[in-house]
């Protein structure tokens, strides 16, 4: 019987048992693997300049983050970070596609930011496995005798 999800996860990596943390850090790298390997590529081919590649990124990067915070894959404090990041990164990217539309093409600060906040983000994504993983690490090896 397969698991079901039926509402936000009642804890983070804080207070996982150790199986628990062992089946979310899995699922995160693989959820990281998939965006390596599917989206990135995939997002390189669209037809778009680089804010319009960028933004879909951070989009992307959006909504992955609110997926790993309802399904309470880390630590609640780094998702709510990258979440933070990522949502500012998507915002200025919209906001100077608008720009670039209405003709005003001298804001490429906006685009040069956001891709600053996309590369933190991805960052706390990385602190948040890496943190996963090293606290599974430490709960496998349990306590030392004295």
């Amino acid at each position: 019987m397969s698991p079901r999800v039926r509402g936000p996860a009642p804890h983070t990596a804080e207070d996982a048992s150790p199986d628990e943390l062992r089946r979310a850090s899995l699922r995160l790298s693989l959820g990281l693997v998939l965006l390596g390997v599917l989206a990135l590529p995939l997002l390189h081919e669209l037809p778009l300049g680089p804010t319009g590649r960028t933004g879909l990124l951070a989009w992307l990067l959006v909504a992955v983050a609110l997926y790993w915070l309802y399904a309470g894959l880390g630590y609640r404090p780094l998702l709510l970070l990258q979440l933070g990041l990522f949502s500012t990164a998507a915002a200025l990217l919209s906001g100077k596609a608008l720009l670039v539309l209405l003709g005003v093409r001298q804001f490429g600060i906006l685009r040069e930011a956001a891709r600053g906040l996309v590369i933190a983000g991805l960052a706390t994504a990385l602190a948040n496995w890496g943190g996963m993983l090293f606290a599974l690490y430490r709960r496998r090896k349990g306590p030392r005798a004295a």
